[in-house]
């Protein structure tokens, strides 16, 4: 369960931290006084999109940290798959937002948006002001059966999702076979175009590199001789060549080693230099000798460039891009001169593979329908535990034109909510405030079966008053003596059924403004009943009718919730 909250610097939040408690857990306030900027900071670390002004005004960051005690075993098991492992049974989310970016860690390890998201949808459910209003979708309506018989029907979805995998390639290799005759005839002309073209060329790997400097070294043939010459020149034996004063230096300094014998290692020096200048200048000679420019040679080798570089413009980048183009281009045409054979084995692939589809669509439909009736039983029962006393509930099954990942069925929950009238789906009948005892029903099933520990209600009570206001807050206390509830509300008989009573109050001091939560003792909480119950002006009377609520409301609790 969620045992505690921290945030700081978000929106009009400077600084709160909130334990909470097991069982239910009520947040009350004044219109305005920041209850969903609460919940707000709840959704972040459920992965919900983050924007500048969410940051208090002047403040670096906003940080959100929920702490988690982790006690159930499939939530445990959920987190393991997602391999994070509770620290002494606790897991720490925390979302640190800054101008443009975030962090955002699981227990202290760096993880994505996505890693955070996922954890928290193992520990807790939020249910929003208006998400009750997607119940008239048929694909969410869809999702919650699925969810209800997740154990059986999820291995079975896999099977069709890969299945409608399959399925929907076979469709889309035939219909890439299905064209004329003679658009087929122009695509196999071009391809032998292309084909013949590379072939033609013949080829070489690494040609172009070889080519390319033999090209580099024609074209720039007289510049080369001229350098050469002039090489030739400062390193020779003519004039001032470097060959000559080597030569002249190493006979003076003969002339003076039969004197000094320490001038003989230089001397040897001397004369290696000599014989390398002169080995030098004999092989740059040889070299000039052979080097001339053959204008033939150089135009095969321009031509040959000019080629390889407009194969490489069609076909690829490289000679072995181009050789892979070609390979890739003949199998084409062999696939397309087989065509009437491939058409066939095709649509052969195609059939199997919607034989198979069927066969699990089926299958999963089936499984469907049997969960199906045990939901309709779990509604009717949590329906009539939120007043719908002469409610008849059902799920319709209709088959879908074409297949999808999920199957075939396409599914309508249809309700009468009055004596003889006749089943109709839900957007054509219920209110708004029916449509979230709906969820709330729903809601409370889902999470039997998941067993998520943490549930958290954003003014469920949105639309109803009254006796079924009565018969909401018992529901609520029916869930929270099962599972950790948080719930944000206006009305005095959920408010009164709390285990913990929250008070969100927004203080103004100066130009400064800002939201504290805190926890209300026994007749603060009576206190605040007493606003909800009349308003602005709190009499005698009124906190007697609180007080009374109160205690009702916890006789109820201690009685007939046992």
């Amino acid at each position: 369960m969620l045992v505690h909250l921290h945030v700081k610097n978000l929106a009009l939040i400077e600084e709160t931290e909130v334990e909470f408690g097991p069982g239910l857990n009520i947040l009350t306030g004044e219109t305005g006084a920041g209850k969903s900027i609460l919940l707000g900071s709840m959704q972040l670390i459920l992965g919900g999109k983050i924007s500048r002004n969410m940051i208090r005004e002047n403040a670096p960051y906003a940080l959100v940290e929920l702490l988690f005690q982790v006690e159930n075993t499939k939530a445990k098991e959920a987190l393991e798959a997602l391999d994070i492992y509770p620290e002494d049974g606790q897991v720490l989310l925390s979302r640190k937002i800054m101008e443009g970016r975030s962090i955002n860690k699981i227990n202290g390890e760096t993880s994505t948006v996505g890693q955070m998201k996922a954890a928290a949808a193992c520990l807790l459910d939020i249910h929003g002001q208006h998400e009750h209003q997607s119940l008239l979708y048929q694909d969410k309506q869809l999702e919650i059966l699925d969810a209800y018989g997740r154990e059986k029907i999820h291995p079975v979805k896999e099977k069709v999702r890969e299945a409608y995998k399959t399925y929907r390639k076979c469709q889309a290799d035939l219909k890439a076979l299905d064209i004329d005759e003679e658009q087929r005839n122009r695509e196999m002309a071009f391809l032998e175009f292309e084909i013949n073209e590379i072939q033609s060329a013949a080829l070489q790997e690494g040609e172009d590199e070889e080519l390319e400097k033999q090209y580099r070294k024609l074209s720039n043939g007289r510049r080369i001789i001229d350098a050469l010459q002039s090489v030739h020149g400062m390193t020779g034996y003519d004039g001032q060549g470097a060959g000559e004063l080597v030569g002249n230096a190493l006979r003076e300094l003969s002339r003076v080693t039969e004197f000094d014998e320490e001038l003989n290692a230089l001397s040897d020096t001397l004369g290696e230099v000599d014989s390398l200048l002169n080995d030098f200048n004999r092989e740059l000679s040889s070299y000039m000798d052979d080097m001339t420019f053959d204008e033939e040679v150089f135009y095969e080798t321009e031509r040959r460039l000019d080629l390889l570089n407009g194969l490489k413009a069609k076909y690829g980048q490289s000679i072995g891009e181009i050789l892979a183009y070609q390979d890739r281009q003949q199998k084409k045409l062999e696939k397309m001169e087989k065509f009437e054979e491939i058409f066939r084995q095709t649509q052969a692939e195609l059939a199997q593979a919607q034989k198979i589809l069927e066969k699990y669509s089926n299958e999963l439909s089936e499984i469907r329908k049997e969960y199906s009736k045990q939901l309709e039983g779990k509604i009717m029962e949590g329906l009539k535990d939120l007043n719908f006393l002469d409610v008849d509930f059902s799920i319709a099954f209709s088959r879908k034109k074409n297949f999808t990942e999920n199957g075939f069925d396409d599914i309508e929950y249809e309700i009468s909510t009055n004596p003889g009238e006749s089943l109709k789906p839900l957007g054509q009948i219920v209110s708004g405030g029916e449509l979230s005892r709906i969820m709330l029903a729903l809601k409370a099933i889902l999470a039997d079966r998941d067993q998520i520990e943490t549930l958290i209600f954003d003014e469920i009570d949105t639309g109803i008053s009254g006796r079924t206001a009565q018969k909401v807050s018992e529901k609520m206390a029916v869930i929270g003596r099962h599972h950790q509830v948080l719930c944000i509300t206006h009305l005095p008989q959920i408010a009164a059924m709390a285990d913990t009573h929250f008070e969100i109050e927004k203080h103004v001091e100066g130009t400064a403004t800002t939201t504290q939560i805190h926890p209300l003792t026994e007749d603060a909480s009576i206190r605040e009943l007493a606003r909800l119950l009349g308003g602005s002006e709190i009499t005698n009377a009124v906190l007697e009718n609180a007080r009374e609520m109160k205690e009702l409301a916890q006789v109820h609790k201690n009685t007939r919730l046992k």
